[in-house]
């Protein structure tokens, strides 16, 4: 597990390999990975988008931008926790995940960003 702080926003991340497939006559390996988002500050916050730098063993990068996560806006008063899965595809068997969420704190209307932890993704066959 990955984990990182951020203004008293904690972030967590956990991954998995699902598997292998062709699609448009090239190999695609499937990553899902669960983020769990704890607010630990005294304020109420709200994540109101997303920012992903997704890089493959190629060193090719997606950039992946939008409202929320898997499309929820979630508010989290000191204490609470979200939790979600998503996923990727890359184009071999290796690669990682960075990036951040703009987030608004209620107490003082300030907007925020909330680093997201690098973290990697790997098919279990090709760690040697």
């Amino acid at each position: 597990m990955t984990q990182q702080i951020t203004k008293g926003i904690k972030i967590s991340v956990e991954t998995h390999f699902e598997g292998m497939f062709y699609k448009n006559y090239k190999m695609h390996y499937a990553f899902g990975y669960q983020i769990t988002i704890e607010n630990q500050s005294n304020d109420s916050v709200q994540l109101k988008s997303r920012f992903w730098e997704i890089k493959d063993a190629l060193n090719d990068t997606e950039i992946v931008k939008g409202k929320g996560v898997i499309g929820q806006q979630p508010v989290l008063k000191p204490g609470e926790s979200h939790t979600y899965q998503s996923g990727c595809l890359l184009t071999g068997p290796f690669g990682a995940m960075t990036g951040y969420y703009n987030m608004i704190n209620f107490s003082n209307s300030r907007s925020f960003k909330v680093r997201i932890p690098s973290f990697k993704l790997s098919a279990p066959y090709a760690l040697n």
